[in-house]
């Protein structure tokens, strides 16, 4: 009996282009995957203006970030692994056209309720980032596929850091309807694009989608790298989130009491992060992804203590944050680099199976944030994201008893 795993007959991918890191391909994809993911970011530097407008707390103004994740999270489970199934492009730009609409229901919301569901329908259709990463490491020439990986990562964590800037500046200007009319725009812009430029392909499954599905838990089961890398990335990204959905009410009030657009130009500080993602990527194809990925989950640690003992000086939040995002940036590329080794036949499953858990460590810390900085302040945040980057520490331990 074959196994449902490698259950795959690509008959395209005989014709499909090489990728080298320089093709001008790996750009639009990295560009692509950048405005896709940017949609679930739009809203972080906006929290404490929704919260005048809706008139709601602090604690459930964070929710707009946990339906945002949550439904990402859906979509990671519900779409991503057609991209085993399908014929990817048109998957691809089907999902893209679909994010527009959830933005243009953001744009026109007149309730905290109607914007709620408006995010989980952002969130539900912007992965199709997660289905162009896989999609660039079937494209990938063999021994380049780190460093390919790790250019479409990079427009990827661009787009995250560039859309808290741009989000502050255009609300500023124009209110913050007008930032999701933008974003909406760009989607559509976007679905043209890659419907023209990505290659077809298609992964002609021998499997119904019930199975499809499911074959993911044989993939949790057969793969311990796997249930390794999910770890790291759960326990960062709940980190990442704890932070960046309360850095705007931290700014917003004394001593600081910066508007939407200064909130936003700290997502430019996380460039650093985005730029190490190819250093990352080189790392892996080197063979220095252990070492590497404890000093990278050591830097979230460090970046919340600097933070949380130095809250009231702008340099330290400043520092912190781009320790921060080298840190959780470069881990989640080693991650990634590691797991599509793993499985040629199931890269999306396989993403499946990492970001649905990578998103839900999102979840948790984005729904804790909000209610952490209203019952301990900055130092309580502080606290929780750092817990988090320790447990991923202490847990990278082990791998030295194996």
């Amino acid at each position: 009996m074959s196994n449902p795993l490698n259950a795959s007959n690509d008959q395209s991918s005989k014709s499909l282009p090489s990728l080298k890191p320089n093709n001008l391909l790996v750009y639009v994809m990295a560009i692509a995957c950048g405005m896709a993911v940017a949609n679930l970011y739009y809203a972080q530097p906006l929290l404490h203006t929704l919260a005048n407008v809706f008139g709601t707390s602090i604690g459930t103004t964070g929710l707009i970030i946990t339906m945002t994740q949550f439904g990402y999270v859906l979509g990671l489970v519900l779409i991503v692994p057609l991209g085993d199934l399908l014929e990817r492009r048109r998957l691809i730009t089907i999902v893209t056209a679909g994010t527009a609409i959830g933005l243009a229901g953001a744009a026109m919301s007149s309730s905290i309720g109607i914007f709620l569901f408006s995010c989980l329908a952002i969130g539900l259709t912007a992965v199709a980032a997660q289905i162009l990463v896989p999609f660039a490491a079937v494209l990938a020439e063999e021994g380049q596929r780190g460093a390919v990986i790790g250019r479409v990562m990079s427009g990827l964590l661009l787009g995250i850091l560039l859309a808290r800037t741009v989000s502050g500046l255009i609300a500023d200007a124009y209110g913050w309807q007008a930032v999701f009319w933008f974003a909406t725009f760009s989607m559509l812009v976007q679905t043209a694009v890659l419907w023209k430029m990505l290659p077809q392909s298609r992964g002609e499954m021998r499997l119904s989608y019930p199975a499809l599905i499911g074959s993911i838990l044989h993939l949790l089961r057969d793969e311990p790298l796997l249930r390794r890398r999910i770890v790291y990335g759960t326990l960062g990204f709940a980190s990442f989130s704890v932070f960046w959905t309360s850095l705007a009410f931290l700014l917003a009030r004394p001593p600081y009491n910066y508007s939407d657009s200064v909130i936003g130009l700290f997502g430019l500080l996380g460039a650093a992060g985005a730029l190490s993602a190819s250093f990352a990527g080189k790392l892996h194809d080197k063979g220095h992804t252990r070492i590497g990925t404890g000093l990278l989950l050591s830097l979230i640690i460090i970046s919340f203590t600097v933070m949380g003992l130095f809250s009231n000086h702008i340099f330290a939040v400043m520092i912190g944050v781009i320790l921060l995002d080298i840190g959780q940036q470069g881990s989640h590329i080693l991650n990634q680099s590691v797991i599509y080794t793993l499985n040629p036949a199931a890269r999306s499953r396989i993403t499946t199976a990492y970001m649905t858990s990578f998103f839900f460590g999102g979840v948790v810390g984005s729904a804790s944030a909000g209610y952490m900085f209203e019952i301990a302040g900055w130092i309580g945040v502080s606290l929780l994201g750092g817990s988090f980057g320790a447990i991923a520490f202490l847990y990278w331990l082990t791998e030295f008893k194996e």
